[in-house]
């Protein structure tokens, strides 16, 4: 009763051997304590969900995946759902026109999530 099959799963894992996508993760006295997970492509970010194992352990990665593709030069950070917590790390709604617009510029940026360009 979940959305992340196996199949999706193993697509994931796939776009990380590839070097698209990416996790942040929050580790606590050596156990997982949380974080988030997305999709990189050129200049655009599409984080995809967050999970915690303690509270707000997703939050702690929301903010180190935030000043992470701001550093990086990241256009586009693409939420899917805006909340309190990400509108206050300055987050917004945009129309679907401008967004279509910023991700086809982003799309062409030549930027670097780790060591490996995303293009």
């Amino acid at each position: 009763n979940t959305w992340l099959t196996p199949h999706l799963a193993r697509s994931y894992e796939r776009m990380f051997e590839l070097g698209f996508a990416h996790s942040v993760e929050v580790w606590h006295e050596g156990e997982l304590a949380g974080g988030t997970y997305g999709v990189a492509m050129g200049g655009l970010f599409a984080a995809e969900s967050m999970f915690h194992y303690i509270r707000d352990a997703s939050k702690v990665a929301l903010v180190a995946l935030h000043r992470h593709l701001i550093a990086r030069g990241y256009a586009i950070w693409d939420i899917q759902q805006l909340t309190s917590h990400t509108e206050s790390l300055g987050a917004r709604n945009i129309p679907r026109r401008e967004y279509l617009q910023r991700l086809s510029v982003a799309l062409q940026m030549q930027v670097a999530f780790g060591t490996r360009l995303q293009s």
